[in-house]
């Protein structure tokens, strides 16, 4: 439904002199999404996050947030919005409940309803017991707490993160992936970060950007899809010519690996196991070992980054 659209991005570019950093861009993001946003350095990921928060202004295209044009109207446009920087703006010689009480009155809150505001976000990023701290002697995963507070004071239905948590340690940012997808059940999230795992941990959806221009753009589930197995590695005793297992129904390619064992290519939705096995079987092949690969969530990313740019080196070769 239309209602439920709150992020909607039209042919949005930037240029930087003759430097075409973000390229026609269009995505939408529902309530209740929490959107990962990957690419590459230089690909035009911060870029983008800067002109959906309204920092910096698009050469063309439209974006628009909960319904309101953010060019045309960026102070009504704006109140639906929470940005958190990649640095944190915080006044780290202020307490946190200065700092925020501060923050509530930067986003308009009615007077009689700071307090109020102050102590929800405190509570939704556990920054009660350490409230009447000054910003600057909390550690670093307090302080992307307290970053993330700001970001959320006063409700917006749209929270956009930028790399939250870049120098946090293992348990501080286990933490903070919780924290985001708690947001993600009440407000629509946009997470642009460079750590793959974080995708698959906190994201419904994920979109990768690269020269500027959006090479996909696919649920956590469709991901998953592209990430299963399209190979096998065996090893075999009595290995026969490499042409004779190129044969089997559903190998499409023959790959000799180190130790003596093969990687059989294979279109995912044709896995030739069962035959494979049985033809070991019946020539006496002497098979001892079977494994499907599995693609990570890296080597999706780069494959999809590096074929583009390989695609691009060949395009400026020819030109």
């Amino acid at each position: 439904m239309e209602n439920d659209i709150l992020i909607k991005v039209e042919h949005l570019s930037r240029r930087y002199g003759n430097t075409l950093a973000v390229n026609r861009l269009n995505f939408e993001v529902k309530r209740g999404e929490v959107l990962g946003f990957l690419g590459p350095n230089g690909a035009g990921k911060s870029t983008t996050m800067l002109m959906l928060s309204g920092n910096l202004a698009p050469s063309s295209g439209a974006i628009t947030i909960n319904g309101i044009d953010l060019l045309e109207e960026p102070k009504a446009a704006k109140l639906a919005l929470g940005f958190l920087p990649e640095q944190p703006p915080l006044y780290r010689e202020l307490t946190v409940d200065e700092f925020l009480d501060y923050c509530a009155r930067l986003n308009r809150i009615d007077k009689g309803k700071i307090a109020a505001a102050v102590d929800q976000a405190k509570q939704r990023c556990g920054l009660t017991a350490v409230s009447k701290r000054l910003i600057n002697n909390l550690s670093k995963g307090y302080q992307q707490r307290v970053g993330i507070a700001q970001a959320i004071i006063h409700s917006p239905d749209v929270v956009i993160l930028d790399e939250p948590t870049v120098g946090l340690d293992p348990i501080q940012i286990r933490e903070i992936r919780q924290l985001i997808r708690d947001i993600g059940t009440e407000h629509s999230v946009i997470l642009s970060t460079h750590i793959l795992p974080e995708v698959q941990a906190t994201c419904d959806r994920v979109q990768i950007i690269h020269n500027g221009e959006l090479v996909l753009s696919d649920t956590i589930d469709g991901l998953t899809q592209r990430m299963q197995s399209s190979s096998l590695v065996v090893a075999l005793r009595q290995p026969p010519a490499l042409a004779e297992l190129g044969a089997i129904a559903g190998i499409s390619a023959v790959e000799p690996l180190e130790g003596g064992r093969l990687r059989l290519s294979h279109a995912p939705q044709l896995n030739p196991s069962e035959r494979v096995v049985e033809r070991a079987v019946a020539e006496g092949w002497g098979l001892y070992e079977l494994t499907p690969e599995r693609l990570s969530l890296e080597d999706v990313f780069v494959n999809i980054t590096t074929t583009d740019t390989a695609a691009d080196t060949t395009e400026e070769a020819a030109a």
